[in-house]
């Protein structure tokens, strides 16, 4: 496993239909989605914010002070963890799908002390972008991960209508309170009332004045977003529990994060498997992670 500049590492094209992706070996990072000619992807623009869709693993988000604990002892980890910065392994490709690989070496063990194996498959087919993702635990004990999606889409889209035209339309009701993060990209104790109107979102810059949007236990699985005409999208994730959605104001894109854990709550001190969202992964044994991107030509 190592470092790259995202220029040095191999970018892996597949097609299905009238969609084609791009993916870097970097971060196994969905770098462009193409419904025709017609860009879905923000472009990683740096004046702005250089993610397009990076891969948060072994942890999403910040953790208090920096570090978390493990069994009596701690670990430095940055925010997000540090899968999208090292170069994967591409293990297998196909001219619709890809999967790339990634596993544990010195410098991960330095900060994360397990064995592990991290698979990220990419599949389009004519209508979508399926992202499946599986975590082995090659260690002799326990091993706690949490994982999480960052696909960042134009906003506006393409022929859909002005910026305020925008909206995420989620496929049930979202009465509850959210969590906001705080200056320190930790979650703030008390929950703020949700801006989703029934089952609708109105995009607008405001709602991010405090980072993301954080839903840490949302009722919907699925939610669509699109403008006034023009190609639309829903994103997926039946198999994550959280989802955040975040744009820095004004920026030309919006993410919509399907999360399998959060960043730690202000004075959060316990163990590393007590985390929002953590998974436990047994010795020997693996636990699956998704996220689907369908596209619409029409909105």
């Amino acid at each position: 496993m190592s470092d790259a500049a995202s220029g040095a590492a191999e970018i892996v094209s597949i097609a299905a239909g009238p969609l084609t992706a791009a993916i870097s070996a970097l971060g196994a990072e969905l770098q462009a989605l193409r419904l025709g000619e017609t860009d879905l992807m923000w472009n990683g623009d740096p004046a702005v914010w250089a993610g397009r869709a990076p891969i948060l693993f072994p942890v999403v988000g910040e953790l208090a002070g920096g570090e978390y604990r493990l069994n009596g002892r701690s670990f430095p980890l940055a925010r997000h963890g540090f899968a999208r910065r090292r170069v994967f392994e591409v293990a297998e490709r196909t001219p619709h799908s890809v999967l790339f690989r990634l596993t544990d070496d010195a410098a991960s063990r330095a900060v994360y002390p397990f064995a592990f194996t991290l698979d990220v498959r990419f599949t389009l087919t004519g209508a979508a972008l399926e992202v499946a993702v599986t975590v082995t635990n090659g260690s002799a004990g326990p091993m706690p991960a949490c994982f999480g999606f960052h696909p960042a889409f134009l906003w506006p889209l393409p022929g859909a209508g002005a910026r305020e035209d925008h909206a995420i339309v989620f496929e049930a009701d979202e009465p509850a309170p959210l969590r906001r993060l705080g200056p320190n990209g930790l979650v703030e104790p008390a929950g703020v009332p949700t801006p989703v109107e029934g089952r609708r979102l109105a995009l607008r810059d405001g709602l991010f004045a405090h980072d993301a949007l954080v839903f840490d236990a949302p009722a919907s699985r699925r939610v669509r977003y699109g403008g006034a005409g023009g190609p639309s999208i829903t994103v997926g994730f039946p198999l994550m529990p959280q989802l955040g959605i975040w744009t820095r104001p004004g920026a030309g894109y919006v993410c919509i994060e399907p999360w399998h854990g959060i960043a730690d709550s202000e004075g959060f001190t316990g163990d590393f498997a007590e985390k929002t969202g953590a998974v436990v992964i047994a010795p020997g044994e693996s636990h699956a992670f998704g996220m689907t991107i369908g596209v619409s030509a029409a909105g």
